[in-house]
């Protein structure tokens, strides 16, 4: 996990798990460790407000302990009813589903076998160390002055950073969700004990899964950065003996540590410094070229090359390279963590910073091989301000067009990504914004549109076969790891509102 965090904001913050009140989706902004996360808002506070005061008469109504109601799907659909009581209209959900399990499994039925294909997650490998903060978990199940749990779900945990590791994230992302395909990311770093995961075990959390599955269900990045000696020369072994899937560089350099120096950072469209990487992709056959931008924190004038975050190398880069594939991570969302500037922004201006400059690429360079993956952004904005996340989606369809929108959750740092999943399929843009910025509206859930973002996409970047239906030919849910879930689920587990980062104290 990246931890741009120092020891000191550290310590004013706490794990996402810690959060003494469950819901069915966060309310508030958790952070990876890369920024500083905002206090919950009022809205936020709203949500949460509502959410705790129809658990407690709809669990009883239904049978059930409060703690399974926000577990279920019923508790998932009064989480997105309060949603729309607060921030209005925006999320296709009924009182049906809230009230009535059969109602809400009848629902998810609907879109359960839906092809999702999430192009950007990431966990640590097993033998990461710096998490330091090991003590709180051990305070929130009990240990603490007052000798009482904090989030008693964690009274059975073992005290151990297992949660941010490989079984966690196969639980996450397979067993507690409806993705069927994932790729696995990492974030680099100079110093290598920061590393979150290098090539080698990247590749081998991916062959590990689709051994299990008998299926490809993973694909691997391949790490790049033109501005770093040796990473050029391995680019070759990462392709011909790992078979790495694509490529993944951050040109704003370092971003690991307490006190990351964000050195050695590159643009994109440097003939001297990144083209010799870019021809190296070219001949290794490796076309997806995946780069993280914008992810800035308010402050972000105060970090050294904040400049190299932003999209304005990406077009020229595409214009140059027309044969590789430019996947911008994130979207470009300048500012994820202070969602509310960028909202005032956009209803001041009717922009939304660097996504605006993201979609209109194509329109200003004439190419069309520039692709935005909605990681972290869309999650971000769907609890803080869905008026904008939709926006935020409409946009890139319009501009960079609907079959080059990527879906990405940018999990497990945010937990199991059903969340996110069910807040896409349920977000509309409201027709009044529909009028107003003459964008069209996303759909229903398993329209051609979100269809096409959740997974239809990415499957023509990574070379899936799909039949005429749009799903793919391979037989997922007849594979080892599908079975592996109907055991789990027929087993009574299920999915624990648990989030990995971190959230600022109310």
């Amino acid at each position: 996990m990246s931890d741009w965090l120092t020891a000191q904001q550290q310590r004013r913050l706490r794990r996402g798990y810690l959060k003494a009140v469950e819901t069915p989706i966060p309310t508030q902004v958790v952070s990876s460790g890369e920024c500083y996360p905002p206090r919950q808002t009022p809205q936020q506070m709203e949500v949460e407000q509502l959410i705790q005061e129809q658990a407690q008469p709809q669990a009883r109504r239904i049978g059930l302990p409060v703690h399974q109601f926000l577990r279920s799907r019923c508790g998932m659909a009064a989480a997105f009813m309060a949603m729309n009581r607060v921030h209005g209209n925006l999320f296709d959900v009924g009182t049906a589903e809230a009230e009535d399990l059969a109602a809400a499994d009848e629902q998810h039925a609907r879109t359960c076998d839906q092809f999702i294909f999430d192009v950007h997650t990431h966990h640590v490998h097993d033998d990461y160390t710096w998490e330091g903060q090991l003590w709180l978990r051990d305070a929130a199940r009990g240990n603490n002055q007052a000798g009482v749990p904090f989030n008693p779900s964690l009274v059975e945990q073992q005290l151990d950073l297992k949660y941010y590791k490989f079984d966690y994230y196969l639980k996450d992302m397979f067993f507690d969700s409806d993705t069927t395909l994932a790729l696995l990311s990492t974030s680099p770093s100079v110093d290598p004990e920061k590393t979150l995961l290098d090539d080698r075990q990247i590749t081998a959390t991916r062959d590990r899964v689709n051994q299990l599955a008998g299926t490809r269900r993973m694909f691997a990045h391949g790490v790049i950065w033109p501005s770093v000696p040796g990473y050029l020369e391995a680019m070759e072994p990462a392709a011909r003996e790992l078979k790495v899937d694509a490529w993944k560089g951050y040109t704003i350099g370092d971003v690991l540590g307490e006190t990351p120096s964000f050195d050695a950072p590159w643009r994109l469209d440097d003939p001297e410094v990144t083209w010799p990487t870019l021809q190296r992709a070219r001949d290794l056959g490796i076309p997806n070229i995946c780069i993280h931008k914008g992810v800035l924190p308010m402050d972000y004038q105060q970090i050294p090359n904040w400049e190299y975050a932003t999209v304005d190398d990406v077009g020229g880069a595409a214009q140059a390279w027309p044969d590789l594939n430019f996947h911008i991570y994130h979207a470009g969302l300048k500012m994820w963590t202070d969602a509310a500037a960028v909202n005032h922004e956009f209803e001041a201006t009717g922009r939304i910073p660097w996504i605006d400059d993201l979609a209109e690429i194509p329109a200003r360079y004439g190419v069309t091989n520039v692709y935005a993956d909605i990681g972290l952004s869309f999650g971000a904005l769907a609890i803080t301000h869905p008026r904008l996340a939709a926006v935020m989606v409409a946009r890139l369809v319009a501009g960079l067009g609907a079959d080059h929108v990527l879906w990405g959750t940018d999990s497990i740092w945010f937990g199991s990504p059903q969340w996110q999943i069910e807040a896409f399929r349920r977000i509309e843009l409201p027709n009044d914004l529909q009028d107003q910025l003459q964008l069209e509206p996303l759909g229903p859930a398993d329209g051609p549109t979100k269809n096409a973002i959740f997974g239809i996409n990415a499957a023509g970047q990574y070379g899936i076969e799909l039949g005429t239906d749009g799903k793919p030919l391979a037989d997922y849910p007849g594979d080892h790891l599908s079975q592996l879930k109907k055991e789990y689920l027929a087993a009574g587990e299920e999915r624990d509102n648990l989030v990995w980062g971190w959230i600022q104290d109310s």
